[in-house]
């Protein structure tokens, strides 16, 4: 747990995520990823030098996932908790019948997470995403799109006038897990049907085979994108 505190206010000190007086709804899932950035924030919040506040969020998209365990794990914690109840798998996989539905599901999840943050009087809306997701989704641009691109340690939203920040950016999945499991967070059990068959996991198997060959690769494409690789990852 030390190990990744230290990872996560790297990140928010390298990026300057947080300032005093945010209040930061932070989008939990249900899965590992966003339980360890609770978990981390919350932790954070009693020793950072800039004080915040904390509103976990889930986005109940309509898969029957029973957010019960996350509400007892947030009074534990000592952070406020809200369930948002939206009719996206309807409008996804019933109505629209997406072919490819991540996309549509992300963007769907985004907005709702954004309207709960303004609602509850959050300016930042902290996500899960990991080193991982970061070499990931650097990668499919590359491939699937033919630039160099990913998305941002901190993005502010001038639409909605809410910044998003990613602290895990420096911890790998692996930590992330094995933290989960010492700490045994009631992570929930994947309920997605598209789950498991997407070109983010042919991009996670194809960074298993090359990282046999060159096992520093991750650290490698991270250092590529904060030394100019991708502009909003540079480090003033």
């Amino acid at each position: 747990m030390q190990r990744l505190l230290g990872l996560v206010r790297k990140a928010v000190d390298n990026y300057k995520m947080i300032s005093d007086g945010d209040v930061l709804a932070v989008g939990v899932s249900g899965g590992k990823d966003s339980l360890v950035t609770l978990t981390a924030l919350a932790s954070l919040a009693k020793f950072y030098p800039k004080r915040f506040g904390l509103h976990a969020v889930s986005i109940d998209a309509g898969f029957g996932l029973d957010y019960s365990a996350v509400s007892e794990y947030c009074a534990v914690l000592g952070v406020k908790y809200t369930v948002v109840k939206t009719d996206i798998k309807e409008i996804v996989f019933d109505i629209r019948k997406e072919k490819h539905p991540c996309s549509l599901c992300a963007k769907l999840r985004r907005g709702a997470i954004n309207d709960a943050a303004r609602s509850l009087g959050c300016n930042k809306v902290a996500y899960g995403h990991h080193l991982d997701d970061a070499v990931e989704t650097f990668l499919m641009s590359l491939f699937y799109e033919g630039r160099v691109s990913c998305f941002s340690p901190v993005t502010h939203l001038d639409r909605s006038g809410i910044t998003v920040i990613r602290p895990l950016i420096y911890c790998d999945e692996w930590r992330c897990s094995k933290l989960a499991r010492e700490l045994g967070l009631p992570v929930a059990e994947k309920v997605c049907p598209a789950d498991g068959n997407t070109k983010r996991e042919e991009t996670k198997e194809l960074i298993r085979e090359l990282r046999e060959r060159f096992p520093e690769l991750k650290e490698r494409i991270l250092t590529a994108m904060q030394r100019g690789g991708v502009p909003d990852w540079r480090i003033e």
